[in-house]
C-alpha cells in the first residue's frame, strides 16, 4: 500500500511537533536536575539563612522529620511585616492565611485586618493582631490565628518591606488590575506615582505602595485587602513558573536577607511541583466581614480604632478553612 504525499507531510509533521515536545521534556528535565543540585554554595547559604523555624519546630534543614507531605492539605501564613526604628520586632502590617489542598486541587485565601481585635494568650489581654508581632514575634501571631480560626498554621513566610521589593523586583514585577485611577507616594523616593485603572506592570517599590495604601480607597481595609491577595497570587505564580526554576539560584539569593520561613530548603521544589498542577484554578478569595470601633486601650492608653468581626463571618470563615484542609484519602 503506497502512502500519498499528503500522508507523508501529516507524518513528517507530527514528528517535528513530538520531537519539539521530547526536546522542551528533555529542557525542563535538565532545568530540574540544575536546580536540585547544582544550588551555589551562596545560594545555599542564604537559604540556610532564611530557614527560621518555629518554637515548635526541629531545627534542621537537612533531615527533617515530622514535616507535613505536601501531598497533603497544609496551611500557609504570608506575612508582611513594618519596622520602624526603636522597636524590637515590629508589626505585622499584612497578613494572609492561605490554606492549600493538593487532592481537590484547591487554594483558599484570606486576608486578616490588621486591626482585627484577638486575644493574645501570652500577654493575657486583648489587642489588635498586628501587636502580637510586636509582643511576640510571629510565635505569638500564629499561636493568637490558630486560636481564633481554629485551624493550624503549617508554614509561614515573612518579609519585611525591603524583602517585598526584592521579591517583586527579581520576579520582574507584578502585573495587577488597578480598580482606580489614584496617586500614590513611593516611600523611598518620596515621589508620586500615578496608578491608572486597568492593567498596569508595577516594580517592587511601587507593588508596596500599591499594596500599602489604603486611606485613598473607598473601601478602606477591605480594598487593600483585595489588592494584597492579588499582587501575592501574581508574586507565587512568577516565583514557581517552569520558566523560573533555572533562576531559583539567583532567587534565593536575593530575597535571602529579608524574608524568613519555616519551609526547608529541602521542601522548595515539591512545593514549586505541586503548585504548577494546580495553579490553573481561581483561588477562592475568602473574606473576614465586620465594623470598625473605636476603644481605649489599655496598652496605649488613648482611645484607637479597631476591627471587629461579625460572629456570623467568623464561623463561616473557619467552616470553609476547614473544609479545604480535609484530605479526601485520609
Amino acid at each position: 500500500m503506497t502512502i500519498s504525499r499528503r500522508t507523508k507531510r501529516k507524518l513528517t509533521k507530527k514528528r517535528k511537533i513530538l520531537n519539539t515536545v521530547l526536546v522542551l521534556s528533555m529542557f525542563l528535565i535538565s532545568a530540574v536536575i540544575v536546580f536540585a543540585t547544582n544550588l551555589t554554595l551562596e545560594a545555599r547559604h542564604a537559604a540556610s539563612k532564611m530557614y527560621v523555624p518555629l518554637d515548635g519546630d526541629i531545627k534542621d534543614s537537612i533531615n527533617i522529620e515530622n514535616i507535613k507531605d505536601m501531598d497533603s492539605a497544609f496551611t500557609i501564613l504570608l506575612a508582611g511585616i513594618e519596622r520602624k526604628e526603636g522597636e524590637k520586632n515590629g508589626r505585622s502590617d499584612m497578613l494572609l492565611v492561605t490554606t492549600v489542598n493538593p487532592q481537590t486541587q484547591k487554594i483558599s485565601m484570606v486576608s486578616i485586618p490588621r486591626d482585627t481585635m484577638v486575644d493574645i494568650e501570652e500577654i493575657g489581654m486583648k489587642d489588635k493582631i498586628n501587636h502580637a508581632y510586636a509582643h511576640g514575634g510571629i510565635n505569638y501571631t500564629i499561636n493568637t490565628l490558630e486560636n481564633l480560626l481554629e485551624i493550624p498554621i503549617d508554614y509561614y513566610v515573612s518579609t519585611d518591606f525591603q524583602g517585598f521589593e526584592d521579591i517583586v523586583d527579581t520576579v520582574g514585577g507584578v502585573n495587577v488590575d488597578v480598580p482606580f485611577t489614584v496617586d500614590i507616594q513611593l516611600a523611598d523616593t518620596l515621589k508620586w506615582k500615578t496608578y491608572t485603572k486597568g492593567p498596569m506592570l508595577l516594580q517592587g517599590n511601587e507593588a508596596l505602595a500599591y499594596v500599602r495604601m489604603r486611606k485613598k480607597d473607598i473601601e478602606g481595609d477591605r480594598g487593600r485587602n483585595t489588592r494584597q491577595k492579588q499582587v501575592i497570587q501574581d508574586i507565587i505564580n512568577k516565583a514557581t513558573s517552569l520558566s523560573n526554576i533555572t533562576k531559583m539560584d539567583d532567587m534565593i539569593k536575593d530575597v535571602g536577607e529579608n524574608v524568613q520561613t519555616n519551609i526547608p530548603p529541602s521542601k522548595y521544589f515539591e512545593l514549586m511541583k505541586m503548585y504548577q498542577k494546580i495553579k490553573t484554578n481561581p483561588i477562592e478569595q475568602l473574606q473576614l466581614v465586620g465594623e470598625d470601633k473605636k476603644m481605649y486601650s489599655e496598652i496605649e492608653k488613648k482611645d484607637i480604632w479597631y476591627f471587629f468581626p461579625t460572629e456570623d463571618s467568623l464561623k463561616e470563615l473557619k467552616e470553609n478553612l476547614k473544609l479545604n484542609l480535609e484530605n479526601t484519602n485520609e
